[in-house]
């Protein structure tokens, strides 16, 4: 969707300003479409049938304005459905990314049973926490290396035994791959790949089946763009491009330069048989090391990397921490808005086991400030209350700075958070050390009933400071 003004998009509209779809005025609909905190069917009156003729015209072209300039593709189904592509920007500062590329982790058919649900149970249960959210492997993709299509079936079938995340099947044998759809279709798979040898007997699975198909052709966009063509003359539109993955040297080059041109095609040029999401593999690291320091290392430059230049989807094959971890948080931190800070609910919370005697400290909502100043607490074995002050996420000097914090803001929100002092042994909090400021219109406010004690300004200093300071002296 190029179009980021409300302005424009509310001429499509009804302008009525009914509010059934819970905005009080179609503009601010309008900005919602853009936000993509809203959907379109959320427009009662466009969907009316009585108003097709009033309003049908105009649902044809907000559709069509409104359509991300790369393709949506859904693999899976269910609670685990992924949404792959679905961008608008070259560039995240000029608005932002929306979906985040998922990680597909290997298995093969040549794996024990045992060893096959070991890996698929770590696959699955994979999960780390980062500045307030989950961060988890979102598929598996099933590689055959047997060539042998009733083993692939039975790995595919054991796979989704021992998981509901979505699949990625991955064969250049039409044969083999009927196989794995045969026993997953109803999952929505995405099959890997057709190529320009096997694209016709491909293609038609993807129709029988109703599957999401990978499209390749290594460092052949011309191909690609002709595979693509031919595939939505068919009416087979869920379509994912693999331009080619080179582990290293001047190829490696030539793949970041296709994925850029990819993107570009699809989000300044406007090449709508061209712009489908893009896969990389980054698994492709291992074909240059058996050492398994170097291949997992190696895998994560190039996931990295290739998170960066736009791919949407990738396989990967690395479980171990130091190759996993490093990419997940690039990924968070690409794929969040820029316009908006990332946040925690604000509110008291408890670090530990808190009694009356703990301290209550206090932050703002800035999840990398809220959770820095928890860490240092529960790191530290310090039984304490931390409430966090809503500031639009914004960080502690800053909020001091802008005025998002003030003394009768945070008097609020321990009233709103249901802080009684009273209940407490020392009547006091502990302001962060750039507030410091407030401590002495906070007791004011207090009427010198409750103390605002000034802390340090860095929290990994609150052991020192509570050696020293706590408890307050009456």
């Amino acid at each position: 969707m190029k179009e980021t003004s409300p302005l424009n998009l509310y001429k499509f509209l009804p302008q009525t300003n009914c509010g059934d779809c819970g905005e009080q005025t179609c503009m601010a609909f309008a900005a919602g479409l853009i936000a993509r905190i809203r959907k379109i069917e959320e427009c009662k009156p466009l969907f009316d049938e009585k108003n097709q003729k009033k309003y049908g015209k105009k649902l044809d072209q907000l559709k069509t304005v409104i359509a991300p300039e790369v393709a949506l593709v859904y693999v899976g189904a269910g609670d685990q459905q992924l949404k792959v592509g679905g961008e608008d920007v070259m560039y995240r500062h000029q608005m932002t990314f929306f979906n985040k590329p998922p990680f597909a982790y290997d298995v093969t058919d040549a794996m024990s049973e045992a060893d096959l649900v070991e890996r698929v149970k770590l696959i699955d249960t994979w999960k780390k926490f980062y500045i307030g959210n989950w961060e988890t492997v979102e598929m598996v993709a099933v590689r055959s290396v047997t060539g042998d299509a009733s083993k692939f079936a039975a790995c595919v079938k054991k796979v989704m035994e021992n998981t509901e995340k979505p699949l990625i099947l991955c064969s250049f044998d039409p044969k083999v791959l009927k196989a794995g759809l045969e026993v997953s279709a109803a999952k929505r798979p995405l099959i890997y790949a057709a190529t320009k040898e096997n694209w016709k007997e491909v293609a038609q699975l993807a129709f029988d089946y109703k599957v999401p198909v990978t499209l390749s052709a290594p460092f052949d966009l011309d191909g690609l763009k002709g595979m693509a063509q031919t595939f939505a003359e068919m009416g087979i539109k869920d379509l994912v491009l693999d331009p080619g993955t080179a582990p290293n040297g001047e190829k490696l080059q030539e793949s970041l330069q296709n994925f850029i041109k990819l993107r570009r095609a699809a989000v300044e040029e406007g090449q709508k048989d061209f712009n489908y999401p893009v896969i990389a593999l980054p698994i492709n690291a291992w074909l240059t090391t058996k050492d398994p320091v170097r291949g997992a290392y190696w895998e994560s430059v190039l996931a990295a990397t290739f998170v960066i230049r736009g791919a949407d989807i990738m396989i990967r094959h690395s479980m171990e921490p130091h190759s996993v971890m490093p990419d997940m948080h690039l990924r968070f931190n690409i794929y969040t808005d820029p316009r908006t800070p990332v946040q925690v609910k604000p509110g008291l919370y408890k670090v530990g086991n808190p009694t009356d005697d703990s301290p209550v400290f206090l932050t703002t909502n800035f999840a990398l400030t809220y959770y820095t100043v928890e860490s240092d607490l529960g790191s530290n074995n310090i039984d304490s209350y931390l409430l966090a002050v809503n500031t639009d996420g914004i960080g502690v000097q800053a909020a001091v700075a802008g005025g998002q914090i003030t003394p009768s803001k945070i008097k609020d929100a321990f009233a709103e958070a249901g802080m009684d002092f009273e209940k407490t042994s020392h009547k006091s909090f502990i302001l962060p050390g750039m507030a410091a400021k407030f401590s002495g219109e906070l007791d004011d406010l207090y009427g010198y009933k409750v103390k605002a004690l000034v802390g340090p300004e860095d929290s990994g200093r609150i052991p020192g400071w509570m050696e020293k300071q706590w408890p307050p002296k009456k």
